[in-house]
């Protein structure tokens, strides 16, 4: 008996021992696909337009009606530390809250590998923005019909949250709009690096998905306690599109993305 059980444990250890041999051995080539899935949250609880109830820390209670923002140049990290730029001209997205197939970014041809990083920008970087109206390919459409311009001299809006609240100072429901972008000499174009959980197993045959929690009460109650009634401007409501205020908002978008799960399948 003792003779059968040694045999029994020398053949599932040499069993493991071929298995990491084929793990390890595996080749990896081609190209597959990528889904990137952007889920807004307020805090713990699924974001939910215009008739959620939302407390921020300075008890301002908000009813969100929109949320948008432009996801841009997309780089992904490899395990070995390498990296994979997503092809610039086709890495500008719009993700709205209110329009669900925006919430999920599809990038093609990417290279199979198993990542372990996703690195992305919240705007459009300087550098495109200075190429000029023609220089945007059909972006700068798509971001027109969006709503997320300005104007061309001004620039794009890069983030827009918008809404109505109440608070101690403020008892009638007031609108508010904040939104980033170029003000001045603040460009206000930032980006954000996240670890995955587990690795993202790009192949011909699997297109993995990062889903990625954008938790949107860190644009005004991050790092940065932003009250919206000290912005109020009376009839007009709340209006943050410039200031002081904008930069720190900008700070605390670094803080309003986590991956919450990948999915290899």
């Amino acid at each position: 008996m003792k003779n059968l059980l040694n045999k029994a444990i020398a053949i599932i250890a040499l069993s493991a021992v071929f298995a990491g041999c084929t793990n390890n051995d595996e080749v990896i080539s081609g190209i597959g696909k990528l889904g990137v899935e952007f889920d807004n949250s307020f805090g713990s609880n699924d974001l939910i337009l215009s008739t959620q109830t939302n407390t921020t820390s300075n008890n301002e209670v908000l009813k969100i009606n929109s949320v948008k923002y432009i996801i841009s140049n997309i780089v992904l990290t490899k395990e070995d530390g390498t990296t994979f730029t997503y092809p610039k001209n086709e890495s500008y997205f719009i993700v709205d809250e209110a329009t669900e197939i925006s919430h999920l970014l599809e990038l093609t041809n990417v290279p199979a590998a198993n990542y372990t990083k996703i690195k992305f920008g919240i705007g459009v970087d300087k550098a495109q923005w200075e190429l000029g109206a023609t220089g945007q390919g059909n972006f700068l459409a798509t971001a027109q019909a969006a709503g997320m311009m300005w104007s061309w001299s001004a620039g794009y809006k890069f983030l827009a949250f918008e809404g109505t609240f109440t608070s101690a100072t403020v008892a009638n429901s007031t609108s508010f709009k904040v939104h980033t972008g170029q003000t001045g000499t603040d460009y206000n174009y930032t980006e954000v690096t996240l670890d995955l959980p587990t690795k993202a197993m790009v192949r011909t045959t699997i297109a993995p998905e990062i889903h990625v929690v954008a938790d949107v009460s860190k644009i005004i109650d991050g790092t940065n306690k932003i009250k919206l009634s000290d912005n109020n401007m009376g009839g007009m409501g709340a209006m943050i599109m410039g200031g002081t205020s904008l930069p720190l908002i900008t700070a605390n978008l670094n803080g309003m993305f986590t991956v919450a799960h990948v999915h290899n399948d």
